[in-house]
């Protein structure tokens, strides 16, 4: 007898070994108790989740010989030839080469004759998304009033190709994909039946790679029962999958934070000699990265391998939050840069040399260099970030030779030391002096440019405001105070109803939330890029309100 595959061979009989689909097993099976039958069923989902399966089982329930029932006996001759495939009675179509509309004449030709031997004439259309226009329309007549004695069960992995005209004569049951748990429990009851010996995280990694696919995770296991000589370890999957090895990132991880270049270039070597794809180390590293910051939040690590799971806990004790997120967010965006990089080992490298440019700004050097220990609260009276912050405020507000002189809020009004609970929250590290003065001005001159040059342009009315203006007219009538980005509330008060949406008052309520943290010494290079993208933005606004304050009323 020739062998046979997993996928095949354990195959769900009944809707209780079906696994992962208790929504569409719940229903199924109070209709089929309830005597209440639909006509017509429609089964959508990806492949692999058990669409053909429950059609089989469905027939067997409606035909089976102890009568309509949700508990099919699998031993009778309707049972039995079903699941073989060779019941008369049960027809399965494959509707990707039986897709014209001459097939679905000859169908709906045999659908009006009674059945054979069973019950109920069963007819199962897979990948129905197939068919045509002119069979979809040929079938309407005959989904909407079939004879009493014929179903029909329709499975789709694609239900938007379907017109709504036959969606709206089917029952729509959504299968899901299956979670990685599910998807080992039920690999390891396979290969107990199998007498295969295997190890737990090496069934977690397929059930990974499955996708949420239980026939792609069977195949899998075929695969690497084979690869493996009936030893199914964690080493000889990962080399089968050609997974990244969770341990070399955890060492990526390490020496980035710890700013060493050396380190993190002989790691990517490392990755690319093993010949793994870098695009998925990416993918992967985000996922570790997304793992530190649920432990920053929860305070436990939940993973089953430990060599992992400690590093995990030691580099959430250890990282800044804000590093996590900002390294989670360049891998994320990053995925996309690194398919037009010229080869896929350069540009994981400069995503990689990105990120230590990061911890060269938020990252204090002594503790770069510092091996990775247990980390303290940061106390909120611990004078040095004081004092920096303190300095880097008085070198912000000095004016620079050959730059407009920009105006700066009150201290009254804008404190200059953060609350004691932002600090306690946020490490404060200092910021090299060389570059970050720069930086900063220039992230206080952004708004101060679009203003400026909105004026330059006499876009703003230069004439003297009517006595009957009221004193934010007045202001934004003779461009006065408009340097400070809380002044620009006076442009919404002026034309905001009329003339600014609700998206430009939004940008303006960032750009003062973005001023008021720019004070905060540990947030103003991560506030740079955000009054970046806002500096645009403010521009086009700023313009729309004079153009529209200029133009006649009609």
């Amino acid at each position: 007898m020739s062998y046979l595959v997993l996928a095949r061979k354990w195959r769900p009989r009944d809707f209780e070994s079906l696994v992962g689909q208790d929504h569409v097993v719940r229903a199924l099976t109070h209709a089929l108790t309830t005597q209440r039958l639909h006509h017509a069923w429609l089964f959508t989902g990806t492949r692999g989740v058990g669409k053909t399966t429950l059609s089989r089982i469905l027939a067997k329930s409606l035909n089976c010989e102890a009568g309509i029932t949700a508990h099919p006996c699998g031993k009778c001759a309707a049972c039995t030839q079903i699941d073989a495939g060779r019941f008369v009675d049960y027809v399965e179509l494959d509707a990707a080469s039986n897709r014209g509309v001459d097939e679905m004449t000859q169908l709906l030709e045999q659908a009006v004759y009674a059945p054979t031997a069973a019950r109920f004439k069963v007819y199962m259309i897979d990948e129905v998304h197939m068919l045509s226009g002119h069979a979809f329309n040929a079938m309407l007549k005959t989904l909407e009033e079939p004879p009493p004695h014929v179903k029909f069960i329709l499975a789709t992995t694609d239900p938007q190709k379907i017109p709504p005209t036959v969606l709206s004569r089917c029952l729509q049951f959504n299968l899901k994909q299956m979670a990685p748990e599910s998807i080992a429990s039920h690999l390891a009851w396979v290969l107990e039946q199998e007498n295969v010996r295997f190890e737990s995280l090496a069934l977690r990694l397929i059930g990974q790679s499955a996708s949420g696919s239980m026939r792609d995770a069977l195949s899998l296991t075929d695969q690497a029962i084979a690869f493996s000589s009936g030893d199914l370890t964690l080493e000889s999957v990962r080399s089968m999958l050609g997974s990244v090895d969770q341990t070399l990132l955890v060492q990526l991880l390490q020496s980035l934070y710890q700013c060493d270049a050396p380190q993190v270039l002989e790691v990517t070597r490392r990755l690319s000699e093993r010949g793994l794809s870098l695009r998925a180390a990416l993918a992967d590293l985000a996922i570790l990265l997304s793992r530190i910051a649920i432990t920053q939040r929860v305070g436990t690590c939940e993973l089953e391998d430990e060599t992992v799971r400690d590093a995990v806990q030691h580099l959430a004790n250890e990282m800044p939050a804000d590093l996590v997120q900002l390294f989670y967010t360049v891998c994320v965006h990053s995925r996309q840069e690194l398919a037009q990089a010229p080869d896929e080992f350069a540009g994981f490298v400069m995503i990689c040399l990105r990120m230590l440019g990061f911890v060269d700004s938020l990252v204090d050097p002594q503790k770069k260099s510092a091996p990775l220990k247990t980390s303290q609260p940061v106390e909120s009276s611990k004078p040095t970030g004081l004092a920096s912050t303190a300095e880097n405020t008085e070198r912000l507000s000095a004016p620079a030779s050959g730059s407009t002189v920009l105006e700066t809020p009150d201290s009254s009004t804008t404190p200059a030391d953060p609350t004691p609970s932002l600090v306690a929250a946020t490490p404060v590290h200092p910021v090299p002096p060389s570059d970050a003065s720069e930086q900063e001005k220039s992230a206080e001159d952004f708004v101060g440019v679009a203003i400026r040059e909105a004026k330059d342009t006499q876009l703003f009315r230069q004439d003297a405001p009517a006595p009957g203006k009221s004193n934010d007219q007045a202001r934004l009538s003779s461009g006065a105070g408009l340097t400070d980005p809380s002044d620009l509330q006076s442009g919404v008060n002026l034309c905001g109803r009329k003339c600014l949406r609700p998206a430009h008052r939004r940008h303006i309520q960032h750009i003062r939330m973005i001023r008021q943290m720019h004070h905060h010494r540990s947030h103003r290079l991560m506030m740079l890029d955000m009054m970046r993208c806002c500096h645009l933005s403010l521009m086009i606004m700023v313009r729309t309100v004079c153009f529209r304050g200029k133009m006649p009323r009609r």
